[in-house]
């Protein structure tokens, strides 16, 4: 199952939203995150998931994606929930011992799981149509006025960059090391929480091992290709905005405002 985890890959398409220029998709998942912040009420919530679902459709990525992309933190959505159910004071339905169940509890787990939901699934949408080469590019351009304080711009998109691409081969790596243990007779599934622990130790020193070496086959290609930095590199690619990038802001200023509006004649129901 665990191969089944979509975190970092990009799915090649020519899509609207794939051939936008990468730094407004950067900038409109930003919007996107605020603007699920700025969620007060459910209507709201309806709003940001309408607008999700065009954007997916527009980009022709299956919605079973979400599903894949929100199946890793699920342990994290249902904990998070489940504290803020019992131990968020107001009015009481139930109680007993140290917990309480009162209305505005319900209210705070269900908002704040969609909004865990819709926040992860939106940002899995931008690497979903986003090449690491266009998204290192993107974080190198938006940071490049930072370079007159001398901040490493380069640098650190390119490590933004590795570390998301070798997501999905860590993942692939890991599953392969799942199967040979169990077809050598590990049990990883059965016992208690402590015995499944201890079982995933002989798992996790050889993927160690092999993160060390991919990094280190990885650092000795880039020697071999005279890489030193960004500074004087030009690029095959130059970045342009197009009419589809600022249709797509008008839609997500759109949205935002939507939600604004929202907030002042619908409010909090608690």
């Amino acid at each position: 199952m665990i191969k089944d985890i979509t975190l970092g890959q990009y799915f090649p398409g020519r899509s609207a939203l794939h051939r936008m220029d990468p730094r407004m998709k950067l900038l409109l998942t930003i919007g996107y995150i605020v603007m699920l912040f700025l969620v007060r009420n459910p209507a709201g919530f309806a709003l940001c998931a309408v607008f999700l679902a065009a954007a997916y459709l527009v980009a022709r990525i299956p919605m079973k994606m979400i599903a894949k992309s929100i199946r890793p933190i699920l342990p994290i959505i249902l904990f998070t929930g489940l504290l803020n159910l019992f131990f968020i004071e107001g009015d009481p339905i139930f109680s007993w011992w140290i917990f309480k169940l009162t209305k505005q509890g319900i209210y705070t787990s269900v908002t704040m799981a969609v909004r865990i939901v819709l926040l992860i699934a939106g940002s899995s949408l931008l690497t979903y149509t986003t090449s690491p080469i266009a998204l290192t590019d993107a974080i190198e351009r938006l940071l490049s006025p930072l370079r007159a304080v001398h901040f490493p711009a380069h640098e650190l998109a390119m490590m933004m960059s590795i570390a998301l691409r070798f997501i999905p081969t860590l993942i692939e790596e890991t599953d392969k090391i799942m199967s040979a243990q169990k077809a050598r007779g590990a049990d990883l599934e059965s016992g208690s929480l402590l015995q499944r622990a201890k079982a995933l130790i002989p798992i996790m020193i050889p993927l160690f091992i092999s993160a060390f070496r991919r990094a280190e086959e990885l650092a000795l290609a880039m020697e071999c290709r005279c890489y030193h930095g960004g500074e004087g590199r030009t690029r095959m690619k130059q970045l342009q905005f197009s009419a589809v990038d600022f249709w797509a802001a008008g839609a997500t200023a759109l949205a935002i405002a939507g939600i604004i509006l929202l907030n002042q004649f619908l409010g909090q129901p608690f």
